[in-house]
């Protein structure tokens, strides 16, 4: 077996005999990185200490083996010398002189400016900046205006290049024009070296307002013959006082306004104060336009000047106002708003008669005129629900619940009439189905209610929720309601379609109508008389018969409402509908367990000796309990 020396002692080469040298100090590596025909690039390690590199061998070997030809050595080519971008033009720029046209909208002096800026290209890669040379005082931010980088050409990606720039030609950067005007001789002759044919060189564009501040205007006036201070003298503490109305009716949300203009002869200044009215719900500010003299026609190229902004000089006026441009029922626009003068006070009426010669101004009368009463008028009624909703959709926005008669309400609380009617119809299996009609005092309403028959085929139950019935042949807009008037013995009622005929009524129907003769037909109490007084069949002493189970339920559910009257306050339509919710086959009855589980979730005393006594007397053999003759005790 091959061995190695390591340490002075022989060892096999073999896994785990191996060490190193610790008297090694130095661990020198080779170089990787260098440069060949101007690119950069790794070379392959070569030992550059007494170490073994651990490479492929027969890679190097076939690396660095060159195959020979056959008959003869073939010359190879030398490469070509290739010289880097950033090598060959490190440091070299191309230098235009060029400008730019800013718009000045905020000055009356100058429209526009011209602003000097150097373009420089750099051929290193391809980028460009742009730079204003910085004037002193000039109040403008000035120095690198684009800093370096490749400026877009066009939407699709395209960059400027050195192809692209030559003089006299105009360069759109970021929105805005540059014109190039000339270029320093390298770049010249770099242009021309490259075929390219530079245009002549151009004048640098002036800017007007320098040029107007090196040679100022001398402006010479005459002085006018006009002596301010006489008409001060003169006219001192003289006032022309005017009302006048704005109208702005034509706006939305706009109202007339009243003002008082005043002009002072003294100086021929205008100020319009605003008149205010008690609670009229604006600020106090009482000034609406400062004293000071308004202009009447602008020059024609100062009609765009900025007022808001910056005052208006006498270049700026063709003519001012004066005492002439006031008159009563003559419309004054001062600052782009437009007064009617309707009055005046003496001294203005004397002073233009006087001064100017005008005739006496009459009083314009502008006092506002109640506007006509608009009937309002509701759209027709379309069915549906009742026409009190209907209409507080018409009267506001948000509709309010209609006002109720809460005299009505209090005097016809808790009464009600109740009315046993059948129901005429041709179909035979509508024969036989009795229904009871509850007639409420307080809103006029009306529900029906159909008692539950076994094995009928109908469910029973409600039949018509509270609402108000209207007669047949009504109109819609003005629909007349059935009343207690309408309800006799043998009447006729319509109700959606339904055609009821009443047969029967509680007895205190009678004395309700009675006391009230005076309010309801004749006609309708006497027919319930003579049904109270008529004798009755077998047939319906038979049905109405008592037996002792419902004398005795009739004494327990007696008690019970006294008993209970101040501790239970429980509706008959809830209760009713939770057993009906459970009585799936509307039966009438339901099982026990779910019996005292409605009891239980409306607080009704099961435990109490009376509710016991009814619930025994409303069970039935097969273990279910009658609930319609339970809900009595509570009804």
């Amino acid at each position: 077996m091959e061995t190695v020396s390591n340490s002075g002692h022989d060892l096999p080469f073999l896994p785990g005999y191996s060490f190193n040298d610790p008297t090694k100090t130095t661990f020198p590596r080779s170089q990787t990185l260098g440069y060949r025909n101007g690119y950069a690039c790794s070379v392959l390690p070569v030992g550059a200490s007494k170490e073994c590199l651990h490479v492929n061998q027969l890679f190097q070997e076939m690396k660095n083996k060159k195959p020979t030809p056959t008959y003869e050595e073939s010359k190879q080519v030398p490469p070509s010398e290739f010289v880097p971008a950033h090598v060959a033009f490190d440091k070299k720029v191309l230098t235009f002189d060029a400008y730019f046209q800013e718009d000045v909208p905020m000055s009356t002096e100058e429209h526009y400016r011209i602003r000097k800026v150097i373009m420089y290209y750099y051929l290193e890669d391809d980028s460009m900046s742009i730079t204003e040379p910085i004037v002193e005082n000039s109040g403008i931010p000035q120095g690198k205006f684009i800093k370096r980088q490749r400026l877009p050409k066009n939407e699709r990606g395209d960059h400027y290049h050195w192809k692209d720039l030559n003089r006299g030609i105009n360069l759109v950067i970021y929105g805005k024009t540059f014109r190039i005007v000339n270029c320093d001789p390298f770049t010249e002759v770099f242009l021309e070296s490259q075929g390219i044919e530079l245009n002549p060189p151009e004048e640098m564009a002036l800017d007007p307002y320098t040029e107007l501040r090196k040679n100022p205007p001398r402006m010479f006036v005459t002085p006018s013959d006009f002596d301010q201070f006489k008409q001060f003298l003169t006219f001192d503490k003289k006032v022309l006082r005017f009302y006048a109305i704005w109208d702005d009716t034509d706006r939305m949300f706009g109202e007339t306004r009243n003002y008082i203009i005043l002009y002072y002869l003294a100086d021929d200044t205008v100020e319009v104060r605003e008149v205010h009215e008690r609670n009229d719900g604006r600020d106090p500010f009482p000034v609406l336009v400062k004293r000071q003299r308004l202009p009447k026609i602008l020059v024609e190229n100062s009609k765009s000047f900025p007022r808001c902004v910056l005052e208006v000089s006498d270049q700026d006026v063709q003519e001012w106002y004066t005492a002439k441009d006031f008159a009563v029922g003559k419309p004054v626009t001062m600052l782009g708003r437009t007064f009617f003068i309707y009055d005046c006070d003496k001294f203005t009426r004397d002073f233009c008669r006087d001064k100017f010669g005008l005739p006496e101004f009459p009083t314009i009368d502008v006092s506002k005129k109640p506007p006509p009463v608009i009937k309002q008028e509701l759209p027709p009624y379309n069915g549906f629900g009742l026409i009190e909703d209907s209409a507080q959709n018409c009267f506001a926005l948000i509709p309010k619940p209609p006002r109720k008669d809460i005299i009505k309400m209090l005097m016809g609380d808790n009464k009600v009439l109740r009315y046993r009617a059948v129901l005429e119809s041709p179909i035979p299996e509508d024969k036989g189905r009795h229904f009871i009609f509850s007639y409420f005092l307080a809103t006029d309403m009306v529900s029906i209610f159909e008692p539950p028959v076994r094995n009928s085929g109908f469910f029973g139950g409600k039949f018509l929720t509270k609402t108000k019935i209207a007669k047949p042949g009504s109109s819609l807009d003005k629909p007349s309601f059935y009343g207690p008037g309408d309800f006799y013995i043998g009447a006729l009622i319509e109700v959606f379609g339904h055609r009821f005929i009443i047969q029967d009524a509680d007895e205190y129907v009678l004395k309700y109508l009675e006391s009230h003769a005076d309010k309801y037909p004749q006609s309708t109490i006497l027919s319930l008389k003579n049904h109270f007084s008529k004798p009755k069949s077998k047939t319906e002493e038979s049905d109405s018969a008592p037996t002792p189970e419902n004398v005795e339920m009739e004494t327990v559910i007696k008690h019970i409402q006294e008993r209970f009257k101040n501790c239970i306050s429980l509706l008959e339509g809830p209760v009713y509908e939770a057993f009906q919710v459970l009585d799936k086959e509307n039966t009438g009855s339901v099982d026990r367990e779910k019996f005292c589980g409605v009891c239980k979730n409306f607080n009704i005393p099961v435990g109490d000796f009376l509710i016991n006594e009814l619930i025994r007397l409303c069970s039935s053999d097969k273990g279910k309990i009658n609930y319609n003759n339970f809900i009595k005790a509570f009804s």
